[in-house]
């Protein structure tokens, strides 16, 4: 358990240690990350559920120093742009929106497709990588860019790299730097009918 998150996170009720450590930070080292490595991100996310096993996730990414780089660095705001300079990693998750066995809508592709995201983090989580998910980025750009077909939907964008001292950051990014707290499970949780 990191220390830091120990100190600033306390559940309310027993979770394992991967989820309560996951978290999104910005600062990276630049470090290039082994194929393999990365290679066990994408296998955690291929064992996530999904209806009907459909499996409508699909990820395009690209290595930092790669020629694909460029073209998904294009796609953020310049804001993102200045803290993923550093990954390793950038990758565009999108979700196939029909059922491949009888191609009618796939109600829940989205949901589906953040199961299998979550794994992921939660596998770079347990290796100690930063896995940060975000939306700030051009999303019909990223169609054309990318050349994703009609029949998917864009969904998010991630950097994925070695965590780096937060010091490495823009100061005004650096009091950021450190693990979110979350809603108390009373405002989220529901029983019976919807309250606000």
């Amino acid at each position: 358990m990191d220390p830091e998150i120990e100190k600033l996170r306390k559940p309310g009720h027993k979770i394992l240690d991967v989820i309560k450590n996951r978290w999104s930070p910005r600062a990276m080292t630049g470090e290039e990350i082994s194929d393999e490595e990365l290679m066990s991100l994408f296998e955690a996310a291929r064992w996530a559920p999904s209806s009907f096993n459909n499996q409508p996730w699909r990820f395009i990414y690209a290595k930092r120093n790669t020629p694909e780089w460029n073209d998904i660095f294009s796609l953020m705001v310049e804001f993102n742009q200045g803290w993923t300079k550093n990954a390793a990693v950038l990758l565009v998750v999108i979700s196939k929106n029909t059922f491949d066995h009888n191609n009618k809508p796939a109600h829940t592709h989205s949901y589906d497709t953040g199961a299998a995201w979550m794994s992921l983090a939660l596998e770079g989580t347990s290796r100690g990588l930063v896995v940060h998910g975000m939306e700030g980025f051009n999303y019909e750009k990223a169609k054309t860019v990318l050349g994703i077909p009609d029949g998917f939907t864009v969904e998010a964008m991630a950097a994925i790299g070695k965590k780096a001292p937060k010091e490495s950051l823009p100061p005004a990014l650096q009091p950021k730097e450190v693990p979110s707290p979350r809603r108390p499970i009373e405002e989220i949780l529901m029983k019976g009918k919807f309250r606000s």
